[in-house]
């Protein structure tokens, strides 16, 4: 799984409209949502640091909500952008969460078993192990 970082709003007519989860790593406005589910239609995952989730309005987050696109908190630690314009997470840690969601764990389980060993936010490996069990 990808998530691409966009680190400032000039970057987000540059996208490829075929993203499907991103990071927003700058405090982004409701513009700045707005146009970023303009240019990605795909959009199902929006994740903002923790710090940037409790600024925003609340109507951003309920209109996400109506699109069917997740907000989630979380960072991406250690991610160099200048490497690489995706955060990566590796098959083995999405295989760990496949294999404890057959194994019959909750999502609250997987996530505080996987956040020890990988530094991924408990809400993205939750949304992971969540639709791993839908799926």
């Amino acid at each position: 799984m990808r998530l691409r970082v966009i680190s400032s709003r000039n970057e987000i007519s540059s996208l490829n409209p075929n993203e499907k989860a991103v990071h927003m790593a700058f405090r982004a406005s409701n513009v700045d949502f707005l146009n970023l589910m303009q240019r990605c239609p795909r959009l199902r995952i929006i994740q903002v640091p923790p710090s940037y989730r409790k600024t925003m309005s609340n109507a951003i987050q309920v209109f996400l909500e109506m699109q069917g696109i997740d907000m989630l908190e979380g960072d991406v630690w250690g991610h160099r952008k200048d490497l690489d314009e995706y955060f990566t997470v590796d098959d083995g840690t999405l295989e760990e969460i496949r294999a404890l969601v057959a194994g019959g764990a909750s999502a609250e389980e997987v996530a505080d078993q996987i956040q020890k060993k990988a530094r991924i936010g408990s809400e993205l490996i939750k949304y992971i192990a969540k639709s791993k069990m839908t799926a």
